[in-house]
């Protein structure tokens, strides 16, 4: 009988997409025939996933999950064949509810996720059985887990989960986090980054090679534009304070009221909840980006 190795079943795995238990059974009766080995797939049930596991997968959704604690939550994005299969229901609870295992085990990557446990079985399990049942082949793109300790976080999916957010806030008393208040900020904050794709947070979180080359631009228009050499890093900088206003979030236009920065809404809130609510950072996931 030919020895099975590790990297055989792998290869068999990225071969057929199937569970690497079922690999392992596969080519142990293929005795260590790769090509047999799917043939034995297919008649263990798994025909399906092998048959489709090549496909493209350019369509799809993005899942947010927040626990119910409000402190611990996911981004994650699932991809399939068809537009048609990446909005039906029965794909995109599975997408959130593989979030939500993101949330609770917390996997390093994608391959230490597929080991996670789902229900009596694993994601690996799973996702071989979604493909099954849904007939297109699926692959889970990437996801991202966010936590607080002292706060609250809020999610907002738009386009159909196309586009989909999560967004972190501080706050000193956790009753704040029931107030209707605070509900009515952090959703409309979520729906801010969504709608404005901010950059960052918050000023000082914006990356240093970011401000350089803006201002490394801003700074040569500057030197073009004819004026006095001693005003270039006025208007240099006036120019940056600009742009932070456009790429930060506590300093973006409040897109339900011109009239406030996000700032000010976040000051605003404190004061009707009596804490002090800030914001300090999001994770935002554009479909295929």
């Amino acid at each position: 009988m030919a020895k099975i190795s590790a990297a055989m079943v792998k290869q068999l795995r990225e071969m057929t997409d199937a569970p690497m238990m079922e690999c392992k059974k596969a080519l142990v009766e293929a005795d260590g025939d790769l090509e047999k080995a799917v043939d034995v797939l297919r008649t263990m049930g798994i025909a399906k996933a092998v048959k489709r596991a090549g496909r493209a997968t350019n369509e799809g959704t993005i899942a947010a999950y927040v626990a119910e604690s409000g402190k611990a939550g996911a981004l994650l994005e699932l991809s399939c064949e068809t537009d048609f299969v990446g909005t039906n229901p029965k794909f995109t609870a599975f997408a959130r509810d593989l979030a939500r295992v993101v949330c609770e085990s917390d996997p390093s990557d994608v391959e230490a996720l597929k080991g996670c446990a789902m229900g009596k079985a694993t994601v690996a399990d799973a996702l071989t059985e979604m493909i099954h049942v849904i007939g297109e082949n699926m692959k889970i793109v990437r996801f991202q887990r966010v936590s607080v300790e002292n706060g609250a976080l809020s999610s907002y999916v738009h386009l159909g989960g196309k586009l989909a957010d999560i967004v972190m806030f501080s706050f000193s008393n956790a009753a704040t986090a029931e107030r209707d208040e605070f509900k009515t900020f952090a959703h409309d904050v979520a729906m801010q980054v969504a709608a404005s794709a901010p950059v960052a947070a918050k000023r000082e979180d914006v990356p240093a090679q970011t401000i350089e080359r803006e201002k490394a631009i801003y700074l040569a228009q500057a030197t073009d534009s004819g004026r006095p050499e001693a005003i270039w890093e006025t208007i240099a900088n006036g120019k940056l304070e600009k742009f932070y206003k456009q790429i930060v979030l506590t300093e973006q236009v409040f897109i339900k009221d011109s009239s406030l920065t996000i700032f000010e809404l976040a000051k605003r809130t404190s004061d009707a909840c009596d804490d002090t609510i800030g914001i300090e950072g999001f994770v935002r996931f554009s479909f295929g980006e």
